[in-house]
């Protein structure tokens, strides 16, 4: 995988395990890097992503701000 330089854009870590390879992109380039890579490399199949790690906590941060996580009374 390949990572643009000089961008602004919070940089995601990607992880391919069967590559053994790890990147960091973009945020605005993640979905797109992705399919690419698991296309030209992986025959479409989901093998690369986001650092598992990375996806929990923006996972538990999106269920926090909708109010998910909450305990109701």
């Amino acid at each position: 995988m390949t990572a643009a330089s000089g961008s602004n854009d919070p940089q995601v870590p990607i992880v391919c395990p069967e590559c053994e390879t790890t990147s960091r992109v973009p945020l605005a380039e993640v979905a797109d890097l992705i399919e690419r890579h698991n296309e030209q490399l992986h025959d479409g199949g989901d093998v690369a992503a986001v650092d598992p790690d990375i996806a929990d906590r923006i996972a538990d941060l999106a269920a926090a701000d909708l109010g998910l996580l909450e305990e109701s009374e």
